[in-house]
């Protein structure tokens, strides 16, 4: 489907979108680009990518397909740096976390290029980084959230909407602010809360005999604070608005419960821990539906 696809940052998201479309025998040629050489001789290594670039020029020269996948903060700059060597063909998508800052970005760097960005999301991730993080099937069954912009040509909506079906992903589509306001609440607040509970334990004075004593309900609880924190101070910066509104409504609702256990409202706490049985019950058989694996039948359409 590809000659030349360019990964910008090849750690989990870029190493295993790069992994997908090997797999899928979708690229003639993957090329990294990024800030770490050393990430990137890995990748090589891994062989995850087929070259490492230490310059944008070289790395975008005959290059259909370009992603980045970088915190969200430097999307303005990655841009910066692509813009004089991209070519007219070449598209441009994002793996970031949020939308609208993304766009905003994109904006302003490309100007009148700006339909050559079509803006993405996988839903998917792990709590390891880097290069040795990444898997070929990390998107099989995941959504992936595109969020096109009216200067986008079709075309190029569905060839980033192909590559990230190529490596196994259900497309979805938004647009950035109905994407953030999601998110803020899915993903962005729970992150938020893990990494809040792991560095409020940590700096008890008793840290170590708590830690001794956490079990599998904590760890479950907290693997997502095993996150970059880099990436994830992006984020919550970016999308700071929607994210303060999830937290407030969170407080109010701890500020209801503690209420209960103050007064010893059994019966009051027994209905909120139902209803949220209730909701991630339905939650987990509504998912494990829809990834459930299609028989090869039925994914050929015969």
């Amino acid at each position: 489907m590809f000659g030349k696809v360019v990964i910008v940052g090849v750690g989990l998201i870029g190493g295993s979108f790069a992994l997908g479309l090997k797999a899928a025998g979708a690229a003639s040629h993957i090329a990294g680009l990024g800030r770490s050489k050393e990430a990137l001789a890995r990748a090589l290594e891994l062989g995850l990518i087929d070259e490492a670039c230490d310059s944008p020029e070289g790395a975008l020269r005959g290059a259909d397909l370009v992603l980045i996948a970088a915190p969200v903060a430097q999307t303005a700059p990655i841009l910066a740096s692509l813009l004089p060597w991209l070519e007219a063909h070449t598209i441009v998508t994002d793996a970031g976390s949020t939308k609208s800052d993304v766009v905003a970005a994109a904006r302003a760097v490309m100007g009148e290029r700006i339909g050559q960005f079509v803006p993405g999301h996988p839903i998917a991730g792990r709590e390891s980084n880097g290069p040795d993080a990444a898997i070929a099937g990390l998107y099989r069954g995941k959504k992936t959230v595109l969020t096109p912009l009216p200067e986008n040509a079709q075309a190029d909506i569905d060839a980033v909407a192909g590559a990230w079906k190529l490596c196994g992903a259900i497309i979805h589509i938004l647009t950035p602010g109905e994407h953030d306001k999601v998110f803020a609440a899915v993903s962005h607040l729970p992150h938020l809360l893990a990494f809040a509970l792991v560095d409020d334990v940590a700096a008890k004075p008793h840290a170590d005999l708590l830690f001794q004593y956490a079990a599998s309900g904590f760890r479950d609880f907290t693997r997502i604070a095993g996150s970059s924190p880099e990436m994830w101070r992006d984020i919550s910066l970016a999308n700071r608005d929607a994210l303060l509104g999830e937290l407030d409504a969170y407080l109010a609702q701890l500020t209801q419960i503690r209420g209960r256990l103050v007064a010893g409202d059994g019966a009051g706490l027994e209905a909120v821990y139902a209803n949220a049985q209730r909701a991630r019950c339905a939650w987990i058989e509504a998912i494990e539906a829809a990834e459930k694996p299609q028989p090869a039948d039925q994914e050929s359409g015969k």
